[in-house]
């Protein structure tokens, strides 16, 4: 990953390739001005106080995600400055006191354009505005996270430069960043973790199904719990049959790839609260004997991105050392069409005793959380959140950035939404109307896996609903939209597997450590 450096020297006599500077679009009494953002005053300066003018002149409007690039001034040891939008500045008048300064989700984005835009650069320094530990921390992710590439495929790769490719940016030095202020320091450790945990995850989207089996996953898992002191425990498939998780195996029962389930407990001495995370793994989805369609299936690989965020946020809660004991559950299996497979109409009978008629395999991913859901519910854990590329009607319903949020308590949906914005990953909170369950009811079986098509989202919430231990908080992250970017990268967020959940169960957990949910 890249190199992060805090430094209160001064722009000009900074050795580096470029300098990234923040602007934006002027507020109250500057409306329809284009303004340079604190931080950046030396490098204005250096243009005689002319700087905005010129940005204007080669098109800049200081809008997010902007990026113009310009040859610093004499007397620079940067040969480049970088100009990066924030979006409209701060203003006081409008209710946002310019002293709170950013919002740390425009510096995060501003950060990540930069960085991707200096990939091949070695060192970069970023003059964004820092009025604080909360900026440093926001700078620091977005740096890192927009640094990311996924090149251990292509020729010269495993994280060197790639053949007709470019080296992520080597180092970043973050000017106003103090690196003797200890809560300055804190923020870029605490964006070391989360960012180097949520790249974990990215890296395991993004690698080829045919190398990431539930075996591999599974063994991946048993390494990171070594080397950062978690519990690991993995049922394989004659495990999973001697204990009835007839979900996961039902699932699984097609590939030649056999499943797994995995248990990560991370737990503190100083802890009062239990915190269960559950995530989706099919490593891949073919549909099963309900095949997918040319074009739905190539990039199903993603599938398992729920596991992916709830392992690096164990793992992130581990390095952070969070007074808050965590339970990791990852749901593992490849969904294939074989003649060992589930078939639609076939009756499984789950973990927690419940019979499933299984009326579409495509609608595989809520029976092995369902499994999963049971086995976390018998820890009687303070909460359960679980993380699911579930369904393409939340992707019809939200877009492909927003992930839904539903649950069995209004306030800790509040609380999940709330903490999901905070970190700035687009949530929404979603019902679970109590009339669409009908629709999975069964003639033979105590509950379908399917039911009505309108909502289908919200069925699936509420079919997973049906595994959660009574009287156990629970929520459910639907993150098929954002899991998977096919588009082009934006902000710092990368095309492909994008880590989606892993911040916002970081941020549960610091929360929930901290006393402040529930």
């Amino acid at each position: 990953m890249t190199a992060l450096t805090l430094s209160t020297a001064a722009a000009p006599g900074l050795r580096a390739d470029a300098i990234v500077i923040g602007v934006a679009k002027g507020a109250g009494s500057r409306s329809g001005d284009l303004v340079i953002a604190p931080g950046a005053e030396a490098v204005d300066k250096a243009y005689d106080g002319k700087l905005a003018g010129v940005l204007e002149t080669l098109g800049a409007s200081g809008a997010e995600g902007e990026l113009t690039k310009l040859p610093a001034p004499a007397g620079f040891k940067a040969p480049l400055v970088v100009a990066v939008g924030l979006g409209t500045e701060p203003d006081a008048k409008a209710g946002n006191a310019a002293d709170e300064g950013y919002d740390a989700e425009a510096l995060r984005k501003a950060a990540g354009v930069a960085a991707r835009a200096l990939a091949g650069s070695k060192k970069a320094a970023f003059a964004l505005p820092v009025d604080g530990p909360g900026a440093v921390g926001a700078i620091a992710e977005g740096v890192l996270l927009g640094a990311y590439s996924f090149d251990v495929y292509k020729e010269n790769g495993n994280g060197g430069k790639a053949k007709n490719g470019k080296a992520p940016l080597a180092e970043a030095t973050l000017l106003g960043g103090k690196p003797r202020d200890a809560a300055h320091k804190g923020a870029v450790a605490r964006a070391v973790a989360v960012t180097e945990e949520l790249n974990r995850a990215r890296d395991l989207i993004n690698t080829p199904p045919n190398d990431l089996t539930p075996a591999i996953f599974a063994g991946l898992a048993q390494t990171a719990a070594k080397e950062h002191g978690l519990k690991v425990q993995v049922l394989d498939d004659k495990a999973l049959a001697k204990g009835g998780y007839g979900g996961i195996l039902g699932v699984g029962g097609g590939s030649a790839a056999t499943p797994r389930l995995v248990k990560l407990s991370y737990t503190h001495p100083k802890a009062a609260k239990h915190l269960a995370f559950v995530g989706k793994g099919i490593t891949y989805d073919s549909g099963g004997i309900s095949l997918k369609p040319a074009g739905h299936n190539e990039t199903m690989k993603c599938d398992m991105s729920g596991a992916a965020a709830v392992f690096a946020a164990v793992v992130a809660a581990a390095r952070l050392g969070l007074e808050v004991n965590i339970t990791g559950w990852l749901a593992l299996a490849e969904n294939m069409p074989s003649g060992s497979a589930v078939r639609p109409g076939d009756v499984l009978r789950m973990y927690s005793g419940k019979t499933v008629e299984v009326l579409n395999t495509d609608a595989e991913g809520r029976l092995v959380l369902a499994d999963a859901l049971w086995a976390a519910s018998q820890e009687n854990p303070d909460a359960i959140v679980d993380v699911a590329t579930l369904t393409g009607a939340m992707m019809l319903a939200l877009g492909s950035r927003t992930f839904g949020v539903m649950a069995n308590d209004d306030a800790f949906r509040s609380a999940v939404f709330e903490a999901a914005e905070e970190v700035g990953e687009p949530a929404w909170p979603m019902p679970l109307p109590e009339h669409l369950r009908k629709g999975m009811e069964s003639q033979v079986a105590d509950i379908a896996n399917m039911g009505e098509r309108m909502g289908g989202g919200l069925v699936a919430g509420l079919f997973l609903r049906e595994f959660v231990g009574e009287g156990i908080t629970w929520a459910h992250l639907d993150i098929a939209g954002p899991a998977f970017n096919e588009g082009g990268p934006f902000g710092y967020t990368p095309k492909g597997g994008t880590g989606s959940a892993v911040r916002t169960l970081v941020r549960l957990a610091e929360l929930t450590a901290a006393g402040d949910l529930g």
